[in-house]
């Protein structure tokens, strides 16, 4: 099981993101962006935040540490937000954390220029986002975090939101492990990933056992009640089971077709053209904000 921590102080609230996480320092003196059970996306982005980290851990992935935070709503009495303070009401118990990383940086475009990733190092995190279908590693939101940035240890690449991950478990029955999607968009494909000598590295090691002991992490809590299960052991069976489907059909979902820097950056001026050309002439000389990568995340402005 995960590590276990109780949550003493409700820090802020992270807006940067659909689920409105919070930071959150707890007893062992950590700090922790949270994940509410009681947010829009529901527990299924919890179980998919823990079979993906943790999947990705166990295949030699960077992903911050994974705790279940117990948290009382009372500590965030003074949240001035009344959404927040709803989301907040509506998530006592068990939640689930992840290590914050002072000072960590989203991988934006611009970032990107700075730290250069190699194609194999590419190609795996590419691989893993098709094996378990998270389709929200884009350019224009990576879900990757430069860490550290600072003094003389090398930058490295780390992954983080996984929660729209495994979509096969929104509709059970429309399940094909075999499917592919479309990846051309991936927040490291302009980084020539070199998916086949991942699938050849990466596919082995997704053995029945590892899968069994990754789902094992999932709380019983966040597995009740799911229609056409009996219960979290049979759920549990249900995502290893489709996991390791996928992984012994990877030759017929591994992505390719990747577009260059080059390439890209022409798609995203056409689309702008685009765009101006459908504003009515008054709006026309105003800037297109729409998407451009979203500010930097810096964490460390949240431990005041």
């Amino acid at each position: 099981m995960l590590r276990e921590v109780t949550a003493t102080r409700y820090v802020a609230p992270l807006h940067s993101g659909g689920s409105v996480p919070g930071v959150v320092e707890a007893d062992d003196l950590g700090t922790y962006v949270v994940k509410f059970t009681g947010s829009a996306q529901g527990r299924k982005a919890l179980v998919a935040e823990v079979i993906v980290g943790e999947l990705a851990r166990a295949l030699g992935l960077r992903v911050p540490e994974l705790v279940l935070a117990h948290f009382d709503p009372r500590l965030g009495a003074h949240e001035p937000h009344q959404e927040v303070r709803d989301l907040l009401d509506a998530s006592p118990g068990t939640n689930l954390g992840m290590d914050l990383l002072p000072g960590a940086r989203d991988y934006t475009p611009e970032v990107a220029a700075r730290f250069p990733v190699d194609a194999r190092e590419a190609g795996r995190i590419v691989w893993l986002d098709a094996l378990t279908v998270n389709v929200d590693r884009t350019v224009h939101s990576s879900n990757l975090m430069v860490w550290p940035t600072l003094g003389t240890v090398p930058p490295r690449l780390w992954l983080i939101d996984h929660g729209a991950a495994l979509v096969f478990h929104h509709r059970w029955d429309a399940s094909e492990p075999a499917k592919a999607y479309d990846f051309r968009h991936h927040a490291l494909g302009h980084a020539a990933p070199d998916v086949r000598a991942a699938d050849a590295e990466l596919a082995p090691r997704v053995t029945e056992d590892l899968l069994r002991s990754v789902t094992a992490r999932v709380p019983d809590a966040w597995l009740q009640d799911e229609p056409g299960f009996a219960g979290p052991g049979e759920l549990r069976e249900a995502y290893a089971g489709y996991l390791l489907a996928r992984a012994r059909a990877s030759a017929s979902w591994l992505p390719d077709g990747f577009p260059s820097r080059e390439e890209l950056a022409a798609e995203e001026a056409r689309r702008t053209d685009r765009t101006r050309q459908q504003r009515p002439d008054w709006l026309k000389q105003v800037p297109d904000l729409h998407g451009k990568p979203s500010a930097e995340r810096d964490w460390s402005a949240h431990l005041g």
